[in-house]
């Protein structure tokens, strides 16, 4: 398990009704547990840091009193340091508990020469969590000397402090442990790093259910990445919209500004004709490249090649019509795309004018059907008609008939991508008003854009299109748009809307 998804897990843990405190709890008296599995009783003394891994090893003291052990707590930052309102909640009570001469110490310790040989028969490392990289600042890097010089026992709390989350390396110094207490699942970088650093691995329930991993939560949106203060123009994703046809201006030009609001830089849409002139008088914020033609048909190949070699994401198909010159067009074109390695989105109109054994071995492919759409695209002459679980059973079966990523759209949307498997359940009645699907597949596209994996974008953009909907129907009632639904893009991207 990645360190990302731990934390996407734990905070949606949070949002189906799992205080995160209670989920500190458990892991603090998960590693008492083990603490106690090893010794009946004795010193411990646990080096805590500031952060969430720290607020495990106060728990951890409170539960290893309670067993009979003596325990100190060694906090190597500032009391106002600590990073979390569990871990801050904890330490108060670490410190209300106090005066218990003899039984209790804690203190807090900001400079490493105010740390001394540990005297103890275990020891705890609840320093560095699994956000750990590169060098390893004071005091903690001395506190992990300390504890390495140590003959105790020595525990670490998730992970050993220093080692790579991911890779199991050690880029600096880490805690050479006797038994690492890790939480939930097992990390990749325990896997994968030297047993002289681990020790013997134990993994423990801390009560975040499934659900917090099948069904799309806020958790993922931490996977969108930061921008930086230096980046430039483009950098953070540039996408190409390719739709639009005499009658429909409207699809490609929601699915643009979608995708300009999920944060990608610079957003191009390549339409017909007139299409392209009203996409031009409503959004001034696309770039528009007007095809000659009343549909997109094969003289606009070249063109739209030369285009897609500088965008990160390709969208194919809103409002594209279903002109025959189209699904020609659509065939070499989505080729050409594969060829240059190009991540694609297909929506709408696509689905219907191409199949899926055009793009069965397409990786970095999305498509984004309704349930007309995705029977259509893969050929089914009939419904499925089962209990929930044997739908999804089901619709996984279809969906692995290509190698790409499939976002079904339903009240329930579900996305498949081999075996793997999300749920999401944001979104509302008013969300049937036509172009919201042209939002989700712009979102996708953009997210894609931005560097997040097919199947994190389209998890992800299923989560915000319908959130954003949840806020647009807060404000308009059921008479929103798919305009309005854009709009509120931004507000469901924000952690603290859910909090």
């Amino acid at each position: 398990m990645k360190p990302i998804d731990m934390a996407a897990a734990d905070i949606n843990a949070e949002y189906l009704g799992i205080p995160r405190i209670s989920l500190m709890e458990t892991a603090g008296r998960a590693v008492a547990e083990e603490i106690g599995n090893y010794a009946d009783g004795g010193r411990v003394v646990l080096f805590c840091g500031s952060g969430g891994n720290g607020g495990d090893g106060f728990v951890a003291a409170r539960h290893l009193l309670n067993m009979g052990f003596e325990v100190e707590v060694l906090l190597l930052a500032h009391p106002e340091r600590i990073g979390s309102v569990e871990a801050r909640c904890n330490w108060d009570v670490l410190m209300a508990m106090q005066p218990e001469p003899g039984i209790l110490g804690v203190r807090a310790v900001s400079d490493s020469s105010d740390l001394s040989p540990v005297d103890a028969d275990v020891v705890v490392d609840a320093v560095l969590g699994t956000g750990v990289r590169g060098v390893i600042r004071e005091p903690s890097r001395s506190a992990i000397e300390l504890i390495n010089r140590s003959d105790a026992f020595k525990v670490s709390v998730d992970i050993p402090s220093g080692l790579n989350p991911e890779t199991g390396t050690v880029d600096d110094v880490a805690v050479s442990a006797d038994l690492t207490v890790t939480f939930h699942r097992m990390k990749d970088g325990l896997e994968k790093a030297d047993p002289a650093i681990t020790g013997e691995i134990v993994v423990r329930d801390i009560g975040i259910p499934r659900a917090a991993e099948v069904f799309v939560g806020p958790g993922d949106l931490l996977r969108i990445p930061s921008r930086s203060p230096e980046s430039h123009k483009g950098e953070n994703g540039r996408v190409l919209v390719i739709g639009g046809s005499h009658h429909y201006s409207g699809a490609p030009a929601l699915a643009a500004i979608s995708a300009l609001r999920a944060g990608a830089d610079v957003v191009t849409v390549a339409a017909p004709g007139s299409a392209a002139s009203a996409i031009k008088s409503i959004a001034p914020d696309l770039i528009v490249r007007k095809l000659e033609g009343k549909y997109i048909g094969p003289g606009a190949l070249g063109e739209l090649l030369e285009l897609a070699e500088n965008a990160d994401s390709v969208l194919v198909g809103c409002g594209a019509g279903r002109h025959q010159s189209t699904s020609e067009t659509f065939i070499e074109l989505i080729g050409a795309l594969q060829e240059m390695g190009k991540p694609l989105v297909l929506d709408a109109d696509a689905l219907r004018l191409i199949d899926y054994s055009h793009v069965t071995d397409y990786r970095d492919l999305t498509v984004t059907p309704h349930m007309g759409e995705f029977r259509e695209f893969f050929k089914l002459r009939s419904e499925i008609y089962a209990d929930f679980n044997e739908r999804v059973a089901a619709f996984s079966s279809v969906s692995s008939r290509i190698s790409g990523t499939v976002l079904l759209k339903g009240p329930v949307d579900m996305i498949f991508q081999g075996d793997r498997f999300r749920l999401n359940r944001t979104g509302c009645p008013g969300m049937t008003v036509g172009g919201t699907g042209d939002c989700l597949a712009g979102l996708t596209a953009g997210l894609r854009a931005m560097g997040i994996s097919a199947f994190d974008s389209a998890s992800l953009a299923a989560f915000i299109n319908g959130k954003a909907g949840e806020l647009a129907m807060e404000k308009y009632g059921t008479g929103f748009l798919a305009s309005d639904v854009h709009d509120f893009i931004p507000g469901a991207m924000d952690m603290r809307t859910y909090f």
